[in-house]
């Protein structure tokens, strides 16, 4: 096979990345020092092949030490995996966090999304482009997850270790400060400042937040932790699936499929090994609820895994993280390692025959790879596009076995179905929609962040807990792939059937109120960007919707009336074509928040 290497060298600093990821090179074919002796031959090609899932956390060792990807870097780590570097280009092309073009050490990422829009990231942009100098690049970026804490911004200092720092709230001081001086920026305030209830009585998902240290296993087991696992082993694979069956559990991403029918129908298949992903990459704008957890609660989500993992006969789990979530990597990677010290992971889990490993998986700034199959191609070290469907994952996932992909919130409703009692927890909301439920509160409230609240409570009593301000102008369920409802439309039960009667949709629980100061016609304008950059632009209707989206809207924010008539017109049968065509939900949401504004809002009249 011609892999068409060029003759562009690694720098030491790119070769010795690489090398601590993947070992030193064994031959000159993968770009040790040439010999005699293999100068005409190969081996490991092999496994080398084997190994291309390791691409994207080789690019991530690249962009880390170095800040940006040269041709050099990508052709020797290309020889150590051989991978086509046309493949490989293409992949670090892919994620918005990489760069395959010289920029300096340090990127400041400012998030200029709904939530930091609405709390002056704009002038935040403005004056920290004035407060720095070249050797920072300022990065307007997609949400950051921090939206409890608009406007945000996150630096990354490459080098050996890289260096983060978040500012949240920040003000250009602050966000020079991290830029500039990532090791004496102040430290991020505790998890448990994101959940207004946290400490209060009767919270099941979040009540450990704040209360046990995130870094110690012991505090964990002492508030409940690994009962769960003891009640799966007690009750086996099969017992494990019965209750979470029974307790009606469905996933809390946006789809709502039944989570016991996903595992029940991964387990049941012939084809090994069976594989478990946790989906963290939550980069829906507005969700910040997973990052939380990670932060706040991460050997819940181990144990969760464990779990799952025991009843679905899988023996290596993955989690995909946000790149732009360093301390829930740092708090989540401590977590395993520490439960694979004490045996929670390893060979014999606590014991009981049953071998199961965790390996985190970093993203790297796409909103495609919260699709799960687009997930699963960005893990084995493609470009994050989705794959047509059948085959499902549970026949064919991750690479080509029977996957269960669940996210954060998904996995941790599990514990307290074990340690319940699967009628118990179903008697918890409504018939339908069963369990406790995270919404993520932000925008124009008071007290934002998560709550948790039972499924059938209103939104009006949601941000009456948060402080909803009096001149309330519209609310945004679920993101950006969500729509608008009016402030005459908070006694919306916040349950999966009772959004769609209202025709809305809970998608992960988003929910952000806007005051009458915000000009909705931006918000919309930057929903209509976030889409168009987020396409894979893998099918038509999507690539090409998302930029005829974003068109018209801009058009339309210099008219009204009568005069905008012909692109409203437009508009619909844009929306209608991406909803009936697209090939995954990305396109098939990109025109709802559009859609309901005009609708519901009037935005355009």
């Amino acid at each position: 096979m011609d892999l068409h290497f060029g003759d562009s060298k690694p720098t030491d600093d790119e070769r010795a990345a690489v090398d601590a990821l993947l070992g030193p090179p064994e031959s000159s074919w993968e770009g040790a020092d040439r010999s005699d002796a293999d100068l005409r031959w190969a081996r490991g090609g092999r496994a080398a092949r084997d190994r291309r899932d390791l691409l994207l956390p080789g690019l991530h060792a690249i962009n880390d030490r170095v800040g940006w990807i040269s041709e050099g870097a990508l052709g020797y780590l290309c020889r150590r995996l051989t991978v086509p570097p046309a493949e490989a280009y293409g992949v670090a092309t892919f994620y918005a966090m990489f760069s395959v073009t010289p920029r300096p050490a340090t990127v400041l990422h400012v998030c200029t999304d709904l939530a930091c829009t609405a709390a002056g990231a704009s002038a935040l942009c403005a004056g920290v482009e004035q407060g720095l100098g070249p050797g920072v690049h300022v990065e307007r970026s997609p949400c950051l997850g921090l939206c409890e804490r608009a406007p945000a911004a996150l630096a990354i200092r490459a080098g050996d270790p890289v260096r983060t720092a978040v500012a949240a709230p920040a003000t250009v001081e602050t966000a020079v400060l991290a830029a500039t001086a990532p090791d004496s920026a102040p430290e991020e305030p505790p998890a448990a400042t994101a959940v207004p209830q946290a400490g209060h009585e009767g919270l099941t998902l979040l009540r450990r937040v704040g209360v046990v240290d995130p870094a110690s296993l012991d505090d964990y087991r002492a508030n409940g932790g690994y009962t769960a696992l003891r009640h799966a082993f007690g009750l086996g694979p099969a017992g494990v699936i019965r209750e979470v069956t029974d307790s009606g559990l469905v996933g809390r991403g946006g789809a709502a499929f039944p989570t016991g029918r996903k595992w029940q129908a991964t387990a049941s298949q012939p084809d090994h090994p069976h594989y478990l992903v946790c989906n963290a990459d939550e980069s829906e704008p507005g969700t910040f609820k997973d990052r939380v957890i990670m932060e706040g609660d991460p050997y819940s989500l181990v144990e969760a895994m464990t779990i799952a993992a025991y009843a679905i006969g899988a023996h290596r789990g993955f989690v995909y993280l946000r790149g732009e979530y360093p301390r829930a990597t740092r708090r989540l990677r401590h977590a395993i390692d520490q439960a694979r010290a004490r045996g929670f992971l390893g060979d014999d889990v606590l014991g009981q025959g049953f071998a199961f490993d965790i390996e985190i998986r970093r993203g790297a700034g796409a909103y495609i790879c919260g699709e799960e199959t687009a997930l699963f191609n960005s893990i084995e070290g493609y470009r994050g596009e989705p794959r047509s469907k059948p085959p499902f994952p549970v026949e064919k996932g991750l690479f080509g076995k029977p996957t269960v992909e669940n996210n954060v919130e998904t996995l941790v409703n599990v514990l307290p179905i074990l340690t319940m009692g699967a009628p118990a927890y179903a008697a918890i909301g409504t018939a339908k929609s069963t369990g406790p439920k995270l919404f993520c509160v932000s925008g124009s409230v008071a007290r934002p962040g998560i709550y948790e609240l039972p499924f059938g409570a209103t939104l009006g009593e949601l941000l009456r807990l948060a402080g909803v301000r009096e001149n309330l102008r519209a609310v945004l369920l679920g993101g950006a792939a969500g729509g608008f409802v009016r402030p005459d439309e908070l006694a919306i039960p916040l349950t999966f059937e009772g959004t769609r009667e209202a025709g809305t949709t809970l998608g992960s629980g988003v929910v952000m109120a806007f005051d009458d100061t915000v000009p909705l016609p931006r918000l919309l304008l930057r929903i209509a960007r976030f889409f168009r950059d987020e396409s894979c632009g893998q099918c038509v209707p999507c690539r090409v919707g998302t930029v005829r989206q974003e068109e018209a809207l801009h058009r339309i924010v210099a008219r009204t009336g009568a005069d905008a008539a012909g692109d409203v017109a437009l508009l619909r049968e844009v929306g209608r074509a991406m909803r009936d065509a697209s090939i995954c939900g990305l396109g098939q949401t990109a025109w709802n928040a559009v859609e309901s504004a005009i609708d519901r809002l009037g935005a355009y009249e």
